[in-house]
């Protein structure tokens, strides 16, 4: 494998942490991360580590600048050349075709996982913020079926605004590893999230629509999950 490229890193980032955060291992996967300050944004950084620029305010500049540095070293880890992904039309990740990748940024961190395609042909990670009880009840009809709603009905606040943390953050990440396989966008309410387990962080989510043939509703998927500073990140990662 190799070691970690010595190239310039943006002011707005930290060093780059290679920390597998998930109790169960992936073979042949690399997961970078980085905190960003957006107030630390020098616009000739994208040129220097070669990431094309996009527009927006600071933060949105950062987060994807960020996002995309960690990509590159990723990629680096994984094939042995420090490639940016491009942004497609549907504005997600390009990644190259021997690889499957994912990127993910909230709360000033940013990530990215890259993996070989002929173990992995799908992955999607996802970070978000662990909501306020009020804001997550605000939430949680968009986010969970009512057979989710069910099942959280007898927690605390605490726990339920956990645990629709969660699950908003392991369907983000099902419809990241999804949607290069099959194409079609699909919603908080066409999947649920079955079971937990706190020990090992593991998670298994199930499809309630067919999103193509090799797809169908009733379509079974497992996750992970991990708490880092106040945030949830999980991984949807799908075999060869």
């Amino acid at each position: 494998m190799p070691a970690m490229i010595r190239t310039y890193l943006p002011r707005c980032c930290s060093p780059l942490d290679d920390h597998w955060p998930f109790t169960r291992p992936m073979t042949g996967a690399q997961l970078i991360s980085t905190h960003f300050d957006p107030s630390r944004l020098d616009e000739g950084d994208y040129a220097v580590v070669g990431v094309p620029p996009v527009r927006g305010v600071a933060k949105r500049q950062a987060e994807h600048l960020a996002g995309r540095v960690c990509a590159r070293e990723a990629l680096y880890r994984v094939t042995g050349v420090a490639s940016v992904p491009a942004v497609g039309e549907d504005r997600a990740p390009q990644w190259p075709a021997q690889v499957s990748g994912s990127i993910t940024h909230g709360q000033d961190w940013a990530a990215a996982i890259v993996a070989p395609a002929s173990e992995w042909r799908g992955l999607g990670l996802d970070v978000e913020r662990l909501l306020p009880s009020q804001r997550a009840e605000r939430l949680v009809e968009e986010i969970l079926t009512p057979a989710e709603l069910s099942r959280i009905a007898q927690l605390s606040p605490e726990q339920r605004a956990w645990r629709i943390s969660l699950t908003f953050s392991l369907k983000e990440s099902l419809f990241k590893a999804l949607y290069p396989l099959v194409l079609t966008r699909f919603y908080f309410q066409d999947a649920e999230l079955l079971s937990l387990d706190t020990q090992p962080g593991t998670a298994t989510l199930r499809l309630l629509q067919t999103l193509s043939p090799d797809w169908p509703a009733g379509s079974q998927l497992s996750g992970l999950y991990a708490e880092i500073e106040g945030r949830v990140l999980s991984l949807v990662a799908i075999a060869n």
